[in-house]
């Protein structure tokens, strides 16, 4: 029996398929394209997508964007006019990527508007680098990236430095005059962020080798130019009214049509309760079948932590390989090892912290993200439109969705074997996600407050770990205030990793072949991290985007 509308594995509400933009061209204005034509559009958008300078800086006025938007249109057209029948699967994928990257910028400029009402977004210093491809979150074009200096300086990166130094004055000026928007709760998380900016900087100028007396005095103005912005931010604040949430419609337009994930807001608000129901009720079943076990031990002085990070990591990395999960590449284990933690005092440490010293493994799991990276760094993409990091987050699904889908993955593959009691900190993880993803939910709907949202973040935790650190509970849900989608994509990209894995051990059942884990987690890394539904299709011809069912 066929079915004539569509659904995805589980029976959600419909959506709207996004392989067609409502404005793309009729069938019969489409012209004849290559894939070389994709990729050469590609790079004069991504040329285009890089804003002009004012000042010295990434120019992010009204008028400049207004100017400019009649050189986007036609960009956007010419995608649209483009015939891609008889492309193969990789070469589509491509074509959808470009078109969501569009897309995001269309939104950015409609609905989003980070430089007009996220202070945040004009964040300048980054002291590291973060563990997904780009930055969480909005960035604007001229952050100084600190983690990628070296000190000494040599004259190129003195020159680099110098001129990032400078812009930051001139984007902090250009931030008084964009920021007219009035969202009152992302106004308001947003001065920590900037603050932080002045106590970065200031400690620039406490390392000896940081330069000579220009780079010094550029740094000095920097931080005076940012302590009067957060004076002025602050100052503002009192006059902001509006929620900051973008509604359940945006919402679902952005996640179908920019993250390319195929799901409402309903449908992920659906997806999230059963996810936080199931870890709750799970951990309670491995609590009550640990019973008589010895509880963890805790790791509470230097000593034992380190002890236990070693043996942590050895045992990761034998994992991987003896069990034939995936192809160990040299540059994994020094990954790992460049992010293993260290010891925190117990009154110290917040939520991933508190797992870390009974078990590194659960989260050492999570830091899958650091294999993607150094893949990236040493094995770029042999594709073109997927070696850099793809714009406005769309790779969180992917790459938080495996990050989060593999801890537990690994359990259910025997990484416990020998410590039953480290499978409740998976369940106390996946939790939590759940629980700091459903808040964002009802956040972007305007149903409740960042701090309401914390609250749901808080309280649905188990063993109340994430009431020790207001600090990280704030940082996550102002996150996924300022970026849509991202607070839920580690529970629902799980839940799209788990659909490709089913759909591609079908297509093998069928064919009368054999599964092997290791096939297809080498046949994902090798795919890049594009949206996870875009792997689903490339790696079993099935596309969730369009998935009508029979």
């Amino acid at each position: 029996m066929k079915y004539s509308y569509v659904l995805l594995t589980l029976v959600f509400t419909s959506f709207l398929a996004c392989s067609e933009p409502k404005n793309a061209a009729s069938s019969d204005t489409k012209e004849p394209a290559t894939l070389g034509d994709l990729e050469d559009l590609f790079q004069r958008w991504r040329a285009f997508e890089n804003p002009p300078k004012f000042e010295g800086a990434p120019d992010y006025r009204k008028a400049t964007f207004e100017s400019r938007h009649p050189e986007f249109l036609e960009l956007k057209s010419e995608l649209d006019r483009m015939d891609t029948s008889g492309w193969s699967i990789p070469d589509q994928v491509d074509y959808r990527v470009v078109w969501a990257e569009m897309n995001g910028y269309d939104f950015n400029y409609r609905v989003l508007k980070p430089w007009e009402r996220d202070p945040a977004f004009y964040k300048s210093v980054w002291m590291s680098r973060s563990d997904v491809p780009a930055h969480e979150g909005p960035t604007h074009h001229g952050v100084l990236e600190f983690w990628q200096y070296e000190f000494p300086l040599n004259e190129e990166s003195r020159a680099k430095m110098l001129f990032e130094l400078k812009s930051i004055s001139a984007i902090n000026s250009q931030a008084k005059s964009n920021l007219t928007g009035n969202a009152k709760e992302l106004w308001a998380a947003g001065i920590p962020s900037i603050r932080t900016q002045v106590s970065d900087l200031q400690g620039f100028l406490e390392i000896p080798e940081m330069g000579d007396a220009e780079i010094r005095s550029e740094i000095e103005k920097a931080i005076s130019s940012t302590e009067d912005l957060v004076s002025w931010l602050e100052t503002e604040a009192s006059k902001k009214t509006d929620p900051s949430g973008i509604g359940k419609e945006n919402y679902t337009w952005y996640l179908q049509n920019v993250h390319l994930v195929p799901l409402t807001w309903e449908d992920e608000v659906i997806i999230l309760k059963r996810e936080l129901a199931r870890a709750w009720s799970s951990l309670k079943l491995e609590e009550h079948q640990n019973r008589n076990l010895p509880p963890l031990p805790e790791a509470n002085t230097e000593k034992d932590f380190d002890k236990l990070t070693e043996e942590s990591v050895q045992k990761m990395m034998s994992f991987l390989e003896d069990q034939n999960i995936l192809t160990v590449k040299d540059y994994f284990e020094p990954a790992l090892r460049e992010h293993q933690g260290t010891f925190i005092p117990k009154e110290r440490r917040n939520f991933f912290y508190i797992g870390m010293h009974y078990d590194p493994l659960p989260l050492y799991s999570h830091f899958y993200h650091w294999f993607e990276l150094a893949r990236m760094d040493n094995e770029p993409n042999e594709r073109l439109i997927r070696r850099e990091p793809l714009l406005y987050n769309i790779f969180d699904s992917r790459n938080e969705g495996v990050a989060t889908a593999v801890e537990e993955m690994f359990m259910d593959a025997g990484l416990y074997e020998d410590s039953p009691r480290s499978r409740e900190i998976v369940y106390i993880m996946i939790a939590q996600r759940a629980a700091r993803g459903l808040g964002s939910l009802y956040a972007h709907a305007n149903e409740m407050t960042m701090v309401e949202a914390g609250g749901i973040h808080s309280d649905y935790t188990p063993r109340g770990w994430m009431k020790t650190e207001k600090e990280l509970l704030l940082f996550e849900q102002h996150l996924y205030m300022r970026q849509p989608g991202y607070g839920t994509s580690y529970i629902t990209g799980k839940y799209l990793l788990e659909d490709a894995l089913a759909d591609y051990a079908r297509i093998k059942e069928v064919n009368a072949q054999e599964f092997q884990v290791k096939e297809f987690f080498d046949l994902l890394n090798s795919i890049g991290c594009i949206p996870m539904a875009l792997g689903h299709w490339e790696m079993t011809g099935v596309d969730p985007l369009m998935r009508v069912w029979e």
